[in-house]
């Protein structure tokens, strides 16, 4: 019996051993669920080993879900399934559907003040804060990956045309003019955009200072009413389809659908997503000329600020609390200056706080990289209205898609743009309602 005891002992002292001297025993595995693939998939795994390595308690592990819809559609799966990851990444007109979400998120102000992480809001840009922040302030995700719409130009095709190489279009009857001599010199197409209800209808509106709906965008309440049928938004897709008709401006379709044709040298402007920077400047055997989101120079107060597009991080409830802590020490990680700049020159996105901004000018980036700069420039020359702030309508990833079908009606001359726009205000505020009825506890 006593040797028994002895060898018992033993055992025990020998297993207390291996777990103390082992720090798989201790790690906290933190599930997190993404829409990035490619190059920006390895990426965002960077950031995830650099963070893991930089610490022994918790292990950040990113899994692809697929575009952004389908990773929210699998969390959503996973949730009721109680299967969900601690951190979910969605995209920025998903907002107003994830605070819906009430019993299924934890508000990121909420886990940083319970976990005693610094988190402020006024680190952040102001086109930032306020597209992810409820009418208090508080920030509801955490901000990730942010783009605005820029221009792109093709300086061989400029000089070609015998314009200006080193000055772009900064309004758009500049851009209407350039497209003209850039098709009459031989060019397939002047202008073309990806995204069209981004680029043409919700950034165009921020930029004039002009309203997408009632509630300020949204923000003020669920029973907001799309109004962008307005005589400006009018005469811009009027003049949209005009110049269609003889491909001063040609439609490429929906997403980044147009920005190959840009980089294959058909259309000598394309206005696409600031993020596309480094894959443009990476498959254009031209120079490439950077400018600013064009405007119509008579309407007052214009150029106002672009909004931003991209995705957040939401943090998922009914997770352990030790994931919980391990998740806001992962967003202290990524809220460091040296991180965050980092991740926007190897990527394109914006840097989402000015620390990350500052850092990266002082770091001579920008000095490196002429038109890096222009896209935060953008969204922060003016300080946001409620007009600019950004959108908080529900089921806006369904409207968006009514939005860019009645722009193909008034791009292929099926509707006018009148018709086109009040159909569009028609059939996304009954979408709005139905969302609003889903919803009415909020």
């Amino acid at each position: 019996m006593v040797n028994s005891a002895l060898r018992f002992l033993q055992l025990a002292a020998i297993a207390a051993a291996v777990t103390l001297t082992s720090p798989a025993w201790a790690v906290t595995e933190i599930r997190w669920w993404h829409a990035m693939s490619g190059e920006l998939g390895r990426q965002l795994e960077k950031l995830a080993a650099d963070f893991n390595a930089s610490q022994s308690e918790y292990r950040i592990m990113p899994s692809y879900k697929g575009n952004y819809t389908e990773t929210v559609m699998a969390s959503i799966f996973a949730f009721r399934s109680r299967s969900q990851p601690a951190i979910v990444q969605v995209n920025e007109i998903a907002t107003a559907t994830m605070m819906a979400a009430k019993g299924a998120i934890y508000p990121v102000f909420e886990l940083m003040r319970n976990e005693a992480e610094a988190f402020s809001p006024a680190a952040y840009l102001p086109a930032v804060t306020g597209y992810y922040a409820d009418i208090a302030g508080n920030m509801l995700s955490f901000p990730f990956n942010a783009s605005t719409p820029i221009l792109y130009y093709n300086k061989a095709m400029f000089r070609a045309a015998g314009l200006d190489p080193e000055a772009a279009p900064k309004t758009w009857p500049e851009v209407g003019a350039a497209a003209k001599r850039l098709r009459a010199s031989g060019a397939a197409c002047g202008l073309t955009t990806s995204w069209p209800s981004w680029i043409n209808v919700e950034n165009f509106s921020a930029f004039h200072n002009l309203p997408i709906s009632t509630r300020a965008n949204g923000f003020g309440g669920l029973d907001a009413e799309l109004n962008f049928n307005n005589p400006v938004m009018v005469r811009h897709i009027a003049q949209l389809s005009e110049w269609q008709a003889t491909k001063v401006f040609d439609y490429s379709g929906r997403a980044q659908t147009a920005e190959p044709r840009f980089q294959k040298g058909e259309c000598g402007i394309f206005i696409g997503s600031s993020a596309t920077r480094a894959d443009i400047k990476a498959n254009s055997k031209f120079e490439v000329g950077y400018g600013m989101l064009p405007y119509w120079p008579d309407v007052a107060g214009a150029p106002q600020n672009t909004i931003i597009g991209g995705a957040t991080l939401w943090v998922l409830r009914d997770r352990p609390r030790a994931e919980y802590k391990g998740v806001a020490k992962f967003f202290g990680f990524l809220s460091r200056p040296e991180v965050q700049a980092a991740w926007h020159q190897n990527t394109g996105y914006l840097p989402v706080t000015r620390a990350a901004f500052d850092l990266t000018r002082a770091q001579g980036f920008y000095d490196r990289n002429p038109g890096a700069a222009i896209s935060i420039e953008q969204i922060t020359q003016k300080v946001p209205t409620e007009n600019s702030r950004g959108l908080r309508l529900g089921s806006f990833v369904l409207v968006r898609d009514t939005i860019d079908d009645e722009l193909e009606q008034a791009f292929a001359g099926k509707k006018t743009a009148q018709g086109a726009l009040d159909s569009a205000v028609e059939r996304g505020n009954r979408l709005l309602r139905q969302f609003e009825r889903a919803n009415p506890d909020r």
